[in-house]
């Protein structure tokens, strides 16, 4: 098809899409930049709302003594706020930028599938609606832990767990909808001359995380299925009593669950490939061994599930294939990080707000990789599960690394969205009251779990009662400088100087993927691939 075929495809589609106006615009929206601007704010919402949860965590652990609120009702916290923050704010922050960027990126008219795309989004506030609306039922809310174990999710949940049960479904069908339109769009919709080994490394990375997508949320289907008739309907999957096993719940569950965490930050490392040879005026160094490298861990990643369950009494033949599985995945990560450097090194570099996110995204996700490293020795792992060194460990892993990398996105990307500069100043307020906040918040956790803290408990002996106080007010810190974010947001979008063609000052060739602002309804093609 011919740059101009695909202009009048898009020509077309503007003026047949472009018709509804108001609220009905949102509703019905077909257009990918709608729908992609739709999941960022709502993801936001849900970052906010996830955060208000943590919040009500922090309060309660300031000091040791139950004293705000319930046993029952803090388990019902910690549970509805890691649900929210993967499914509710990482998920769909990561298919907004598909959203708006994926078409843009390999100079197609839209996503393949823009009819499926709007019912992707809009069955999401209906599955989160189901479940806040848990919280208020008689028995309270899911209590079990977001990774729902049996038999607290089964024998001695509250009746709400069919809620939970059916918003998990919904989520997941969104999920497996959206990765289903990512992968047509990709495969059927580049522009002529752009060949596989030329796509920008977002999209490849958006590309193999839409696989493990539609690889995975099938299983964990099949998981809260089997919670639900345990539940409800008398089966005895995971009921010794009735011939069932405990065990396999974890194995069905991490066999998602830990795909799922790549699927949470592959596409940070192409969203920190884009920005971070923009501010170094310079080609990402290596940009076949990044590919392969995000290929290696998506495979790797189904390898690595029973490393969350060594101390389930697995033989130890498993322990030590899970144990050099998971040290393995640290490869592919790291040759990312070496060539992430590699690309600064000797570089013309300047530190705007999205180039700092992604500075402290390869420092402090490393950190995360460190102490996930720690976490895979199988005898030491013995002595770190379940306290709050695991804690520490996935946060600087899914905060500092997938929800900085999405901050770094949106700064970066705001100028082309909205045809405005956002605030400096503000920006960089907002980075670094949010770099020392979140350390404050989670650095500290390393020692209370290597002290034998336990996580998921309302309560703790005396000696943590220090090191718990500097993490919350951390925690509340990191909480307000969200609210930075949320300003500079609205202050871009109602105006300011405008962006121009190159607002960043990229080296030539790098120019396209971050080129002048592109209003709703219109249609970018990079230049003419050489």
């Amino acid at each position: 098809m011919s740059t101009t075929t695909h202009d009048t495809i898009a020509t077309a589609h503007d003026d047949h899409h472009g018709a509804p106006k108001g609220l009905m615009r949102w509703l019905l929206t077909t257009n990918h930049k709608d729908i992609g601007s739709l999941y960022l704010w709502f993801s936001f919402i849900m970052f906010l709302t996830g955060g208000a949860m943590a919040m009500v965590i922090r309060a309660e652990l300031f000091q040791p003594g139950l004293q705000l609120v319930e046993p029952n009702f803090f388990n019902q916290m910690t549970t509805v706020h890691g649900l929210i923050m993967v499914f509710g704010a990482v998920m769909p922050a990561f298919t907004g930028l598909a959203n708006w960027l994926i078409p843009m990126m390999i100079g197609a008219p839209d996503m393949a599938l823009p009819r499926m795309n709007n019912w992707s989004f809009w069955i999401l506030p209906f599955a989160f609606a189901m479940l806040l609306g848990s919280l208020f039922m008689e028995g309270g809310g899911p209590n079990f832990g977001w990774t729902f174990y049996a038999p607290l999710s089964t024998t001695y949940s509250p009746d709400s767990t069919a809620l939970f049960v059916f918003s998990i479904h919904i989520m997941g069908i969104s999920s497996i909808m959206g990765a289903i339109n990512v992968i047509v769009t990709i495969v059927n919709l580049r522009a002529p001359g752009m060949t596989w080994m030329k796509l920008p490394l977002f999209v490849w990375t958006w590309l193999i995380t839409a696989f493990l997508l539609i690889a995975v949320m099938p299983v964990l289907a099949g998981a809260v299925t089997m919670v639900l008739t345990d539940k409800f309907f008398g089966t005895s999957f995971f009921d010794a009593a009735g011939g069932g096993d405990p065990v396999m719940f974890q194995h069905i569950f991490w066999f998602f669950g830990h795909p799922e965490v790549y699927i949470m930050i592959l596409p940070s490392f192409g969203i920190i490939s884009a920005i971070v040879p923009t501010f170094s005026r310079k080609k990402l160094f290596g940009y076949s061994s990044m590919v392969y490298a995000t290929a290696s861990i998506a495979v790797l990643s189904f390898l690595v599930w029973a490393h969350h369950m060594f101390t389930t009494g697995m033989p130890v033949f498993a322990e030590l294939f899970f144990m050099y599985c998971t040290m393995l995945i640290a490869v592919p990560t790291g040759v990312k990080v070496f060539n992430w450097v590699a690309t600064m090194w000797r570089g013309s570099m300047t530190f705007e707000t999205p180039m700092l996110f992604a500075v402290a995204f390869i420092i402090l996700f490393t950190i995360g990789g460190f102490s996930g490293l720690m976490l895979a020795i199988t005898p030491a792992d013995f002595q770190y599960h379940d306290t709050y060194f695991v804690v520490a460990h996935f946060h600087y892993v899914l905060v500092t690394g997938a929800i900085f990398s999405i901050m770094a996105a949106a700064y970066y990307w705001l100028p082309k969205w909205t045809g405005h500069m956002y605030d400096e100043t503000l920006g960089k307020w907002h980075f670094w009251c949010s770099v020392i906040s979140v350390n404050v918040l989670f650095f500290p956790m390393h020692f209370l779990g290597l002290a034998g803290m336990p996580r998921r408990i309302p309560d703790y002996a005396v000696q943590f009662a220090d090191v718990n106080q500097i993490v919350s007010i951390g925690g509340f810190a990191f909480g307000l400088s969200q609210l930075i974010f949320l300003a500079v947001v609205l202050k871009c979008i109602k105006g300011g100087k405008p962006a121009g063609d190159n607002p960043w000052g990229a080296a030539e060739g790098l120019e396209w993927s971050i080129a002048s602002p592109a209003p709703y309804h219109s249609f970018t093609t990079p230049p003419e691939i050489k």
